[in-house]
């Protein structure tokens, strides 16, 4: 898909793409992209991460619905599409070159590799919808979430927990989708990820994903009730 248009995308200087470098770090912030990380009324960048399991894309789909008002940026894939997905509104799907072209070019905020497929949020649409002050949220994963921190270190970083880690194990094992090693694989990652739990400015305890939509929305809202950090049972 080399020569994808993808929204918002401003075209700069091509530089020797970095593939099969393993090199995942974002490119320098610029002076626009610290002006437009909290928008012009303060909104800021909300990022949703927790381990494999414990719920995200069930609580983004429960927000969505109940408020439509907030964006939610659409990554870009190498994976293939599975029946029913559609470009542009699951996933953004490229190859593996135009993926290398989108880190050279500095058009990704973020990206991570995960079971073989690389997955990025494009860059410039988030920064527009910040600085129109829309309500603006990711879902992405702890590498991912540490390149936003670095990038843009007034967003704020929620991590959705499981009430334990017998619960997340009890969820992942009880899809029934995956085989014994995926899961195996999947378990060692939530160990790694649950371990950077402090890394986080707040935490969400996935108990009931209306209370943990509620707590998200306040928290975009900048409630104070909400700012406070540390762990929330939801």
């Amino acid at each position: 898909m080399t020569g994808t248009s993808w929204p918002g995308e401003s075209r700069v200087p091509e530089e020797a793409a970095r593939s099969g470098s393993g090199d995942s770090r974002p490119p320098a912030r610029s002076p626009e992209e610290a002006r437009a990380s909290t928008g012009p009324t303060g909104n800021r960048l909300t990022v949703l991460s927790g381990p494999s399991g414990v719920g995200k894309s069930t609580v983004v789909a429960e927000l969505r619905r109940a408020h439509p008002e907030v964006w939610l940026s659409v990554s870009v894939t190498t994976r293939k599409p599975r029946p029913g997905e559609t470009h542009g509104v699951e996933y953004f799907f490229a190859d593996g070159d135009e993926f290398d072209r989108l880190i050279a070019c500095g058009e990704l905020l973020e990206w991570a590799e995960f079971a073989g497929n690389r997955y990025g949020t494009p860059r410039t649409p988030v920064l527009e919808k910040l600085a129109a002050g829309v309500p603006t949220l990711l879902e992405i994963d702890l590498q991912g979430a540490r390149q936003v921190r670095a990038t843009m270190p007034e967003a704020l970083l929620v991590f959705l927990a499981p009430p334990s880690w017998e619960e997340l194990e009890k969820r992942l094992r009880g899809r029934g989708t995956e085989p014994e090693d995926v899961i195996a694989r999947r378990l060692a990652a939530g160990r790694v990820e649950m371990a950077a739990e402090q890394e986080f400015d707040m935490t969400l305890v996935n108990t009931s994903v209306q209370d943990v939509c509620h707590r998200l929305i306040a928290l975009m809202a900048d409630a104070p009730e909400a700012s406070r950090p540390g762990r929330s049972p939801s």
